[in-house]
């Protein structure tokens, strides 16, 4: 993962190139190998990013997401849904980035509350280290126009990136701290951001 050479620098140690920082990784799929060959998954990927260390915080990260999705690559507001962290015993529910989804126009129905499966970073209940909620962002790929319900079960809504907001450090028994710093570290897919394009 591109955020393990940075770890140092998401627990406060000042980065040489500053707070905000963006980067184009290759990854090779291993954990979920099993993945490969569905409809979005690769054995080889390039992973774009942007981070900021302890700089904007998450509605400035959504912002620039939304931004980015509508403005730059040119999708159109109902073809976005969105997920955010439903919440359980160690963290809330993240109704901080669905305010902010909400203010920028995405509808309540389009915005989905899930589990630490899906909308926690690293989703390995067994890591230590920087972790935390993140939102993800789902394109609508189907010919017909989308439903009003978002439904993160159906294949047509793709996940293409995601915002991970890194505010916790899970020590070795299981517990969280907060970090010194809030963190965001986001990745897009390239090759399946161009798929959902096209």
């Amino acid at each position: 993962a591109g955020m393990q050479p940075l770890i140092p620098y998401l627990m406060g140690k000042p980065h040489p190139k500053g707070k905000k920082l963006a980067d184009v990784q290759k990854c090779l799929r291993t954990d979920d190998i099993e993945e490969v060959g569905d409809e979005v998954h690769h054995t080889f990927f390039e992973m774009l990013g942007n981070w900021s260390l302890g700089d904007y915080w998450k509605s400035g990260a959504i912002e620039l997401s939304f931004k980015f999705l509508t403005k730059q690559l040119n999708i159109p507001l109902e073809k976005l849904a969105i997920s955010v962290f439903a919440g359980d015993e160690d963290a809330p529910r993240d109704e901080e980035s669905a305010a902010q989804w909400k203010q920028l126009g995405i509808p309540e129905k389009r915005i989905a509350y899930l589990g630490k499966e899906a909308n926690w970073w690293p989703t390995n209940p067994a890591s230590f280290g920087p972790c935390g909620p993140d939102t993800e962002m789902f394109i609508w790929t189907g010919e017909e126009s989308g439903p009003e319900m978002f439904d993160p079960e159906d294949k047509k809504w793709v996940e293409v990136w995601n915002d991970v907001f890194m505010q916790f450090n899970r020590q070795a028994d299981g517990t969280l701290e907060e970090l010194p710093q809030k963190n965001v570290d986001t990745g897009m897919g390239l090759e399946r951001m161009l798929a959902v394009l096209n």
